[in-house]
């Protein structure tokens, strides 16, 4: 009986290590942004190899119908004082001197500005000024100076 539990518990852990043996699918998960693998497009194609940690090595994956693409691009360089003309992009054509200038722009300006709003108009002092009235002194506001207790003796 023993025999039998421990062969069911052993071929039962060690059939989780073959689940990981099948090919895989790229789907990305954003339109237009390709799924790079080692330098190859994999995005929409099977992918086999073992890419989990089931193992304690690393398959270099299989990818099928996936396209290289170069990290940095090859690209010519155009250089203007070397006088060849640019491998690709826009064609500059340089006018002659003696052509028809077209008619100049008309003129065009604009300007914008900031200032405060006027100030009401000034009054002299009255003649006859209010008079000044003191606030009585509130004796049960504290004023936050240590006072000594009114209970101990002096």
């Amino acid at each position: 009986m023993r025999i039998g539990v421990t062969l069911a518990i052993l071929m039962a852990t060690t059939s989780v290590a073959f689940a990981g043996g099948g090919f895989d699918i790229v789907i990305p998960g954003r339109i237009g942004v390709p799924i790079i693998i080692n330098g190859v497009d994999a995005s929409y194609t099977v992918v086999t190899g073992e890419w989990g940690l089931g193992q304690g090595n690393q398959v270099q994956p299989t990818i099928y119908g996936g396209r290289y693409i170069d990290p940095v691009p090859r690209v010519g360089h155009y250089y203007p004082s070397a006088g060849h003309r640019p491998g690709y992009g826009r064609l500059e054509v340089e006018p002659p001197p003696n052509r028809k200038l077209p008619r100049p722009a008309e003129s065009y300006h604009q300007s914008w500005s900031a200032q405060s709003a006027p100030l009401p108009a000034q009054s002299n002092v009255p003649v006859d000024p209010p008079a000044i009235v003191y606030a009585p002194l509130d004796d049960r506001r504290p004023d936050f100076r240590p006072r000594r207790p009114r209970n101990l003796p002096r």
